[in-house]
C-alpha cells in the first residue's frame, strides 16, 4: 500500500548547513497494518509522515502509494489523494474555535464536495456518536476536555472514509486512562481495515503495533518481536 524506497530528505538551512531528518529509509506497509514509529523530537519521524502524505518530496529515493510514485503527481492530484485516501490526526487538535464540534468534523467532507453539506453533517453526527460524543455535537471545542478533543479529531480524520490514517503523537498531553481509551479506539478503527502509521515518543504505545520501529538520527530500525513482547508484558503489569 505504501512503500519507502531508500528515501532521504534533506533541508538546506543556509549556504553552509544541510540537515537530513530522514536517511535512506526503506519500508513497505501493507493494507490493514498498524505501524508505530517511536523516536525523540528531531529524530525524523514527523518528516517521515509528511513524506508519506506527499507534503514534502524526497531528496532521493521514492515514496509510492499503490505503486504510484508521489513525486510524479501534480499538486492537484496530491490534494485529491489526501482528501479522499488519507486521514490525519495531528499532535495538536487544530479544531476551529468558531465552529461547533459537528461542523469541525464535517468540514473536510464539505471541502471534498462528496454529497453536499447535509450529508456531511449527517455523517459527522454518526461518527461523533460512535466516538461517544453524541451529546457534544453543537458545543464548541473550548468546551471539551483534551480527551474529547482528540476524539473529535479522530472523527474528523474518518469523515472521508480514508484507507490510511497518519497520526502524529495522537496521545500527547493525555492522562494514562485517556491514552488507553484513544489507542483502543484507533485499534477498533484499524480492525475495520484502515491502515495506521502512528509516530510517537511513547514506548507505552509499542504493544499496540503490528510492527514497531525506532527512528533515530534519520534511520529507521524495526523493533524485534522479543523486545516488543517484553514491552507489552512490562506495561500490562504496571
Amino acid at each position: 500500500m505504501i512503500a519507502f524506497d531508500t528515501v532521504t530528505k534533506e533541508f538546506q538551512l543556509d549556504a553552509q548547513t544541510t540537515i537530513s531528518p530522514v536517511k535512506k529509509v526503506s519500508l513497505d506497509i501493507a493494507e490493514g497494518e498498524f505501524i508505530i514509529i517511536i523516536g525523540r523530537s528531531g529524530s525524523g519521524k514527523t518528516t517521515l509522515l509528511n513524506l508519506a502524505a506527499g507534503m514534502v518530496k524526497p531528496t532521493s529515493g521514492k515514496v509510492k502509494m499503490n505503486n504510484i510514485d508521489l513525486s510524479d503527481m501534480t499538486d492537484k492530484q496530491l490534494s485529491a489523494l489526501r482528501s479522499r485516501y488519507l486521514g490525519f490526526v495531528f499532535q495538536f487538535p487544530s479544531l476551529l474555535p468558531a465552529l461547533t464540534v459537528k461542523e469541525n468534523v464535517a468540514l473536510p467532507a464539505i471541502f471534498a464536495n462528496h454529497n453536499g453539506k447535509k450529508d456531511a453533517n449527517q455523517r459527522a453526527a454518526g461518527l461523533l456518536e460512535t466516538m461517544g460524543l453524541s451529546s457534544k455535537l453543537n458545543v464548541f471545542p473550548k468546551q471539551l476536555s483534551a480527551g474529547e478533543q482528540k476524539r473529535v479529531v479522530i472523527a474528523r480524520s474518518m469523515i472521508n472514509s480514508p484507507k490510511v490514517i497518519l497520526a502524529d503523537e495522537p496521545t500527547s498531553d493525555l492522562d494514562t486512562q485517556t491514552e488507553l481509551d484513544v489507542m483502543n479506539l484507533l485499534k477498533d478503527i484499524n480492525a475495520k481495515g484502515v491502515t495506521f502509521i502512528v509516530v510517537t515518543h511513547s514506548l507505552q504505545l509499542v504493544p499496540y503495533a503490528n510492527r514497531a520501529f525506532k527512528m533515530e538520527n534519520g534511520k529507521l530500525n524495526e523493533i524485534e518481536k522479543a523486545e516488543k513482547a517484553s514491552m507489552a508484558s512490562r506495561f500490562s503489569a504496571s
